[in-house]
């Protein structure tokens, strides 16, 4: 009960230390050029962050034609474990801008993120979050960025699918990500005219039967499910077996490959809004991934690696050492990744890119079932707050 606040003293706490602390080790334009990537090695979201490390890597090599370099320097990689925990996070990321990095990536957490950009700004670091979520990265401040999709963009997503109905419930852990979630779709559907309501599941709950009969009882037409990490399976056989599924319609997003089985005999039912998955799209940067990734087969967030590297490869050529002209280089950039063209938006530094609908017909096959653009898909502009 009292964990919020306690993480919230204490990564106050390390946010004061970080900006009185020693300043940034000086550079002369040689040796390698540090990166550090402070993500979920380990923790509840830590097969999100293997594929997100995995990603980068195949990224990096893409981005700078198999070298690993930016012009003659090399490109030194420091990863470090946050195991989805902020204050770690913020140790860590503290620790790295004490020893001169000037460049860091990862957050695979939503709630890791929202910690760790403060910093970036409190000491004028660059700042590439990862597959964290959060709407409130977007506009953070200016020397953060995003390599992922933001919650705006999977309700955007989902909004062709409320057709007539009116009645909209979202279903989502009590977290940073859950409430993105709940703010997003109360801003797009419920500016289409439908009454939204939420039910916020506490982030440590095994049991879902409760809350299904609340979703049950409540009788939406349209019930959006945002759920992340190993509880998933758990909470889907809860609302089939409480016949959510069979008597409303559930739009959700489409997890790691591995999770897919986790819908159960439902499966099919569903209506799949999808950030990414392998077959969505087939282009050169998708083939560099495909070729790297273990197993050859590419999931979820691969992408949000792989753009990563590529983001941060383009600030470091424009300048390995001055942190404001890597921002600049950044803001309105347009490249070709794997989902296809992502565009920097320069004046909030959200991330604009495809989003996809998917259909599941087995739990090892997802296949394409509509493309929503960039455009369609981009939320609307957010004031620069730092």
């Amino acid at each position: 009960m009292n964990r919020p606040l306690t993480t919230a003293v204490v990564a106050a706490a390390a946010l004061l230390l970080a900006a009185c602390g020693s300043p940034q080790a000086a550079t002369d334009g040689s040796g390698p050029i540090r990166v550090g990537i402070v993500y979920s090695q380990s923790g509840p979201l830590a097969t999100y962050g293997a594929q997100y490390a995995d990603g980068f890597k195949a990224g990096l090599a893409y981005a700078t034609g198999g070298t690993g370099k930016i012009g003659d320097r090399a490109v030194e990689v420091t990863y470090a474990d946050d195991a989805g925990d902020p204050v770690k996070a913020v140790s860590a990321a503290k620790d790295l801008i004490g020893k001169g990095y000037q460049v860091l990536g990862g957050s695979t957490s939503s709630g890791v993120a929202l910690q760790v950009a403060p910093l970036a700004a409190e000491n004028k670091v660059l700042f590439v979050s990862g597959p964290a979520a959060t709407d409130g990265i977007t506009g953070v401040n200016k020397y953060t960025f995003r390599s992922g999709r933001q919650s705006y963009q999977d309700v955007q997503t989902a909004k062709s699918y409320l057709g007539g109905g009116k009645k909209v419930l979202v279903f989502a852990p009590d977290s940073a990500f859950g409430k993105s979630n709940v703010d997003a779709v109360t801003a797009v559907l419920g500016g289409a005219g439908a009454t939204v309501s939420n039910i916020a599941v506490p982030a440590n709950a095994t049991d879902f039967t409760p809350f299904a009969s609340q979703i049950k009882a409540a009788a939406p037409d349209l019930v959006f499910v945002a759920w992340a990490g190993t509880t998933a399976g758990a909470m889907w056989q809860a609302l089939d077996q409480q016949g959510v599924l069979a008597s409303t319609k559930v739009v959700t997003g489409l997890d790691i490959r591995a999770s897919w089985a986790g819908f159960g005999a439902g499966a099919t039912k569903l209506n799949l809004l999808a950030h990414y998955f392998d077959g969505a799209t087939d282009n050169a940067a998708y083939q560099a991934l495909k070729a790297a990734v273990p197993g050859g087969k590419t999931d979820l967030f691969h992408p949000d690696g792989f753009a990563a590297a590529q983001m941060i490869v383009h600030a470091l050529q424009s300048s390995p050492d001055d942190v404001d002209k890597m921002v600049s280089a950044l803001e309105g950039h347009s490249f070709d990744s794997v989902k296809g063209k992502l565009t920097v938006r320069a004046e909030d530094h959200a991330l604009l890119q495809p989003m996809f609908q998917a259909k599941l017909t087995d739990a090892e096959t997802a296949t394409p079932a509509g493309t929503v653009s960039a455009e369609d898909a981009a939320p609307p502009a957010a004031a620069m707050k730092g």
